[in-house]
Order: C-alpha cells, then sequence, then structure tokens
C-alpha cells in the first residue's frame, strides 16, 4: 500500500543553566533527574529499535545550554554521584518495608534499586558517560535529527537589538559545529515564539526572524497550531497589541490583512515564511492532545505511576494515579506490570489515530501531508514515567505501518518542499499564545534591565572593536553572560512561581556579573582574573567571540 503520509516525533529537550548551583530542590539536579528519568531511558528505548533494524526516525532538540551542561565533566561526575545515592536510597527502602509487612513496596524498592543501577551501568558502559555523543551517533546513523535553538533559551521577539539575536544564533550554530560535526538544519525558537518584520518606535526597520534563520543556513523551524491555522492580525496602521497589557506594539513590515491563501493553513503542511527560503512545520492538535490534555491525555491513565506523590524516607514514588480526583494521601501501590500493559494499548491506539488522521487528510485534499507531534521532552519518563517506553512503541508501530513514513523535520522538507509562502503572525505556544507568560505584571521589571545590557554591549563593542588579549577575554565572558541574563527560563520561573526566587537570584547574578565584566574593560589596566572565574563557574561555549554581537 502507498504511503499516505509522514510523522516525526519533534522533541524539545531543555532545561535552566543550573551548573555548579547546588542541588535539591533548584540546581544541578535538575539535570540529574532529566538525565536518569528521560534522556537515558530515550537512547536505550532509540538504539534498541536501531538495532533491530525497524526503519524508525524521530526528530530531537537538544539546545545548546543544555549540551554544554551534559557534556561537562563535573555535570557527568555528579550525575553518578546522583544515581549511586538513589540506588542507596532504594536499596534502604527494602529492609523498612519488609519489617512493616509491606512486601508489594518493598518489591517496588527493589525494583527501583535495579532500575537505577541500569540507568547507570549504561551510561557508564554503553554511553561511556557521555550522552551527547551517544546523540551524536544517532545523528551519524541517520536515526534521529538533532535541531538547534538559541544558545541560552533567549526570548528572542522581546530582545531589543538585533545583534542579541545575532549572538543568540551565531553561538548556537558553533556549539553544534562542536558537538556534532556539522551546522544544524533545523531550530526550535524558543517557546515556539515568532515575531515578523517590523517597524520599531525608534525607527529602526526590524526583520522577521526567519532573516537571522537564513543568514545562518537555518531552513525550518517550528511554530504553534494556532499561528499556522489561527486569524491574523489586522488593522496594520494603527499597530498591533500583543497580550494583555498591550505593551508590545508592533507596526509590521507585511500587512496581514492582504495575505491570501487559497485554502486555510493546515498543519498538515510545511510553509515558507515571507519568502522561500526558510520553512515552518506548526504542532499537530489532535495528537497533542493524547498527551496534553489533562482530561483524556495518557499521563492521567490512573494505572501511571503517580509523580506528585514522594516517600518522605526515600523520595521514591511508590504509588500510581489511582483516579481523576483521588488524594495524594489516598493513592493505590504502583504496579509497574499494570502500567506496561496500559503502555501498549495507548501506543497502538496513538499509532492508529496517526494513520486515520494522516489518510482523512489525503481523502480530504489529495495531498501527502504530515503529522508534527510536538513536545517538551522531559515530559516523558520524568513527569510520566512510563512516556519513554510510549514513544518506543508508538514508533515501533509506525516503523511497520503500511500507510505512515517515519520521517525527520528535515528530511521531510527536503523531499517536499512547500508550495505556499505564509505570513505568519506573532506568537507563542505560552499561555494565550502570546508573550503574556514571559512578559506580564510580575516579570516587566526585568525588561528594561535585559534591554540596558544589550545596549551597553552595543557601546561595548563599537568601543572596543580591535580589543585583544586581556580585554578580549574579558568582553568574551561579558558576552557569555549575557546570553545567560537573557534566557527565557528566568521570566518563565517567575510566572509560575516554580522556582521564583531561585529564578530572580540567578538573572540577578548574571546582570552583576555582566555590568562588573564591562566596568573592568573600561578600566586602563583591566584585570582578568573575574573573568576567569566566572569562566570556571559557567564553562560554557568557549568559542566565544564577543564580535558575534552585530547586526
Amino acid at each position: 500500500m502507498t504511503k499516505v503520509g509522514a510523522f516525526t516525533f519533534v522533541l524539545h529537550s531543555h532545561l535552566p543553566y543550573a551548573r555548579q548551583a547546588g542541588r535539591w530542590p533548584h540546581g544541578e539536579e535538575w539535570l540529574h533527574e532529566a538525565a536518569a528519568e528521560t534522556y537515558v531511558p530515550l537512547l536505550d528505548a532509540l538504539y534498541k529499535l536501531y538495532e533491530e533494524d525497524l526503519p524508525i526516525h524521530l526528530t530531537l532538540t537538544l539546545t545548546p545550554i543544555l549540551l554544554e551542561q551534559l557534556a561537562d565533566e563535573d555535570v557527568r561526575r555528579n550525575f553518578v554521584i546522583y544515581l549511586e545515592d538513589r540506588i542507596a536510597a532504594a536499596e534502604a527502602d527494602i529492609p523498612r518495608f519488609e519489617s512493616a509487612g509491606e512486601a508489594h513496596f518493598a518489591y517496588l524498592a527493589s525494583y527501583y534499586r535495579d532500575w537505577y543501577t541500569g540507568i547507570r551501568t549504561r551510561f557508564l558502559e554503553r554511553y561511556d558517560g557521555n550522552l551527547v555523543s551517544a546523540f551524536r551517533r544517532l545523528q551519524n546513523a541517520g536515526v534521529i535529527e538533532i535541531v538547534t535553538c538559541a544558545a541560552t533559551h533567549g526570548y528572542l521577539p522581546l530582545l531589543d537589538r538585533d545583534e542579541s539575536i545575532n549572538l543568540q544564533l551565531t553561538t548556537a550554530v558553533q556549539s553544534y559545529r562542536r558537538h556534532f560535526g556539522q551546522d544544524p538544519r533545523s531550530i526550535w525558537l524558543p517557546e515556539c515564539a515568532y515575531r515578523p518584520g517590523y517597524h520599531a518606535e525608534d525607527g529602526r526597520e526590524r526583520p522577521g526572524l526567519e532573516h537571522f534563520l537564513a543568514q545562518h543556513g537555518i531552513q525550518l523551524f517550528f511554530a504553534e497550531t494556532h499561528m499556522i491555522e489561527g486569524g491574523r492580525p489586522v488593522g496594520v496602521a494603527a499597530g498591533e497589541a500583543i497580550g494583555p497589557y498591550g505593551a508590545v506594539i508592533r507596526r509590521y513590515l507585511v500587512p496581514f490583512s492582504e495575505v491570501q491563501l487559497d485554502l486555510p493553513a493546515t498543519t498538515y503542511q510545511p510553509y515558507y515564511v515571507t519568502q522561500p527560503e526558510v520553512a515552518v512545520l506548526g504542532r499537530n492538535n489532535r495528537t497533542g492532545l493524547q498527551v496534553w490534555s489533562a482530561e483524556w491525555g495518557y499521563p492521567g491513565e490512573f494505572d501511571y505511576r503517580e509523580f506528585h506523590k514522594k516517600d518522605g524516607v526515600s523520595g521514591m514514588q511508590y504509588w500510581r494515579v489511582t483516579g481523576a480526583k483521588v488524594d495524594l494521601g489516598d493513592k493505590d501501590a504502583y504496579h509497574p506490570d499494570w502500567a506496561a500493559h496500559k503502555v501498549e494499548q495507548h501506543a497502538g491506539h496513538y499509532a492508529r489515530l496517526v494513520e486515520e488522521l494522516l489518510r482523512d487528510y489525503q481523502q480530504e485534499t489529495g495531498k501527502t501531508g504530515i503529522i508534527s507531534a510536538i513536545y517538551d521532552t522531559e515530559l516523558f519518563g520524568h513527569w510520566w514515567f512510563e512516556g519513554i517506553d510510549w514513544i518506543r512503541e508508538v514508533l515501533r508501530h509506525l516503523a511497520t505501518s503500511e500507510v505512515v513514513e517515519l520521517t525527520t523535520a528535515s528530511k521531510y522538507i527536503e523531499h517536499h518542499p512547500p508550495t505556499t509562502v505564509l505570513n505568519l503572525p506573532e506568537g507563542s505556544w505560552g499561555a494565550g499564545g502570546t508573550h503574556f507568560v514571559w512578559d506580564n505584571a510580575d516579570t516587566r521589571w526585568m525588561w528594561p534591565i535585559i534591554h540596558d545590557a544589550e545596549n551597553r554591549m552595543k557601546e561595548a563593542v563599537e568601543a572596543y572593536a580591535t580589543a585583544k588579549s586581556t580585554k578580549r577575554h574579558i568582553l568574551d565572558q561579558a558576552a557569555r553572560e549575557l546570553l545567560l541574563l537573557q534566557s527565557s527560563d528566568w521570566p518563565f520561573l517567575v510566572t509560575t512561581g516554580q522556582a521564583r526566587e531561585y529564578a530572580i537570584e540567578r538573572f540577578r547574578q548574571h546582570v552583576d556579573r555582566f555590568n562588573i565584566l564591562l566596568e573592568e574593560v573600561e578600566q586602563r589596566q583591566p584585570n582578568t582574573q573575574l573573568a576567569s572565574d566566572l569562566w570556571e563557574k559557567d564553562k560554557i561555549f568557549p568559542e566565544m567571540d564577543f564580535h558575534w554581537f552585530q547586526a
């Protein structure tokens, strides 16, 4: 039977910069948890299917700041210590439960002991203690496409200077080359946040983000569903208000009211954005709901492990979801074999849904379509413990499908280039589809500080363009601190309240470092000791060149 369409998981892997930032509840333990529960199990799943000679493919973002941390020797060493602590904690639970006559909980403790032991063994022996090189081998084998991102996950639409966008992207490309030996073809715009070209209030004409991507040889990015399918802004002459406070005013270069399409835009097709150089793929909402929906998404299955309830002694998660509105105190014990049975059911259901959607699309339009199933990677394994097993079994089902072809995003664009140019509206995949999560009453104080830092960097680059040796060393470190203070993680964590004080502390810390470094550059006899000390603290982007901060 002829294939009627294509499918790719697009998994976005990112964590805040947390190297040497302490451990629980915030800091480097974020990395260790994700590596243990998500990244190592994902590698296990992909290598298993590849070694079975199944034609599997998957699209995977590894953000530059995440790569720098995963490749760091200190982080890798601390990860092994973390695993040994988890093994010891589970081991200690066994006699505790046995003495209390709780045989099933003793079994679960031994299950976790063996599970973490397996993670440690495979990390050290199969993957040589280096997850980045393990992912690189999969890309070189054609199994996955690794997608880049802005260097520190900076929220690009709200940055005030194009030089900052160039710094984020140039650093990302250089980091990708160092880790993977080639240039990236696709990018995940942080938070799926896009803005078209517009006239700034100070008279600057700022190109759309696709302009910068094209300059760096990047051919594809991803967008939220509503940005492809939804309505477009109108009233160009009066400007466009984005977000509930109307804080970001745009006078767009392209009048969206003039955009005409023969058919409504759809996430089943790629489009060129503004001009035929850079393509966009949208998130398929129907498949997304099978995972994201709080009401009927798979992770809410009663037999899956409960994330929020943890043992008061070891921190292990020994309970299952149990029911939709069951209090944490009333949760039943987890049964791994029950959960495994539900994984197979849900994987089969999802694969059949993908086949049905693509078949219906072809019958309705006569066209071959693609489903981009876009999710945060850390949702699987960490939040939804069985999620990586589910991904593995979905891939297994679709690898043998008679109607669906597994692919990667760039490979699909290469073989099915867009036929339509779309003027994409401004937005993100945050709440309300706007910039609100990152620019609101709780975070608005951060943006003038970020913009002041951008302008100060511009002045420094112009004043010390020919800087060498000492000043060059300091300016390079200042550029790293600028990238770190631009991270979208800080306003995100403030808005959600997940780690508000931690995020504010980290943001102010990088701002202070940046300002002190530039003050040092302005001295007649600058001292490189601070820059050297901060390099040891950060240890990111060794190839940094402050000249990348340019229009």
